[in-house]
């Protein structure tokens, strides 16, 4: 019986769960994992400050798809096969435990990406999986029976099977539209927004808890945590929003209209009620001096100030066009977006290799038999906590299977 030759294309998380897969499946086929960096697993190495956020803690596929602006339908068969939960057990098997946060990302215990990355690089070892670095990929070609290579060193390389692993890597795309793929142009997700207007830069480092923060002009929201930066802001409850209108903010050149809820719990009328209420309550007490709602006193007193009212003001003077200028700054605060700013390192992207080009059900290619794909140079990404990493999992684990059938 011949040995398949299996080539994976990217050392990063996709890549090594593809070709340890592969190895661990049909152990007598020859796998080789080509980088063009010196680095193996950069992302892993920074995600989550350098713990690596592995995973998230969502077992039920149907709510694990929501989590992704592209690629939801697609991964519902995938999430069925390999969800978080094989993540856990496929880690803990292997001598990493991990950790539930109370937003439900998951860590290893040892806090140290290195303990993913060491445990990834161990199996690779154990499954006699040959990693070549600085192998950068120049053109790839096809053959009666697979493929071949040529790489940035000027040698050429031959496989039966090929798995595409690369990231967002843009010389990839140019590579695959020669092998007939067509390509979705690569923008930015995850990314936080630049406000130089915003008379709150000066909160920098201030959170609230739950907000509402939506785009008028794309009739889109998220409610989460927000944290004001000295830039604009940042925050879960933004992140997620830039991944959701990741396309249409691109469109716009990041030029538009971001208005946020700071009391989404309540209605304009109860909210009036719960201020004329404080009204009575505290009539001799300075407006600025305490919040009658749920929000840090930093930004209690912006909010009494952006509305026109003296911090020194006492409640029971308050006037009714104060009162409603404050209940629409409460509810509607408006900003004007000029710009983001790229979340920490943990650059994603969308776009790339259209969905309807790839079998989900093996990964493979339907436009060219024999090549796989796995991880973020698919037209799919999600939001932040966990999330983009479970892709990776579960479509190398799929593609790495579906090499050695």
């Amino acid at each position: 019986m011949t040995t398949l030759r299996h080539l994976v294309i990217g050392g990063g998380a996709a890549g090594f769960f593809g070709a340890i897969s592969c190895a661990q499946h049909f152990p007598d086929h020859s796998v080789k994992i080509l980088e063009k960096n010196r680095q193996l697993l950069s992302k892993v190495k920074i995600s989550g400050g350098g713990r690596c956020n592995v995973t998230h803690a969502c077992f039920e596929p149907s709510m694990l798809v929501k989590n992704y602006p592209r690629g939801f339908r697609e991964l519902m068969g995938p999430f069925s096969r390999f969800q978080p939960r094989d993540t856990v057990q496929w880690f803990e098997s292997r001598g990493v435990l991990l950790k539930t946060e109370e937003d439900g990302r998951m860590f290893p215990v040892s806090d140290q990406s290195e303990s993913i990355i060491n445990c990834l690089l161990n199996e690779a070892k154990q499954k006699n999986i040959e990693i070549c670095l600085e192998h950068g990929i120049e053109s790839i070609d096809c053959m009666p029976s697979g493929f071949s290579l040529t790489l940035s060193n000027g040698h050429s390389i031959e496989c039966d099977r090929l798995l595409i692993a690369t990231g967002s890597h843009p010389k990839i795309y140019s590579i695959l539209e020669k092998l007939g793929h067509s390509t979705i142009p690569l923008v930015p997700s995850l990314f936080t927004f630049n406000l130089p207007d915003s008379p709150f830069l000066e909160l920098s480092g201030v959170s609230v808890e739950v907000a509402e923060v939506s785009l008028p002009q794309f009739n889109v929201k998220q409610m989460g945590p927000v944290l004001f930066t000295h830039w604009g802001l940042s925050g879960p409850v933004v992140l997620k929003l830039s991944a959701w209108a990741a396309r249409e903010l691109h469109q716009c050149e990041y030029q538009t209209e971001v208005k946020v809820n700071w009391v989404p719990h309540l209605n304009e009328a109860s909210l009036k009620e719960l201020l004329l209420n404080t009204k009575k309550k505290w009539a001799v007490k300075y407006v600025g001096t305490e919040s009658p709602v749920d929000l840090p006193k930093q930004l209690w007193k912006k909010m009494v100030s952006v509305s026109g009212i003296k911090e020194e003001e006492r409640w029971s003077n308050l006037s009714n066009l104060h009162l409603q200028k404050l209940i629409e700054q409460l509810r509607s605060t408006s900003f004007k977006m000029k710009g983001k700013t790229t979340y920490k390192q943990e650059f994603v992207t969308c776009g790339g290799v259209p969905l309807n080009e790839v079998n989900f059900k093996t990964m493979e290619s339907r436009v060219v038999p024999g090549l796989f794909f796995g991880g973020e140079v698919l037209n799919i990404d999600g939001i932040t906590g966990g999330f983009n990493f479970q892709n990776a999992w579960t479509t190398g684990w799929i593609a790495g299977q579906s090499m050695g059938r």
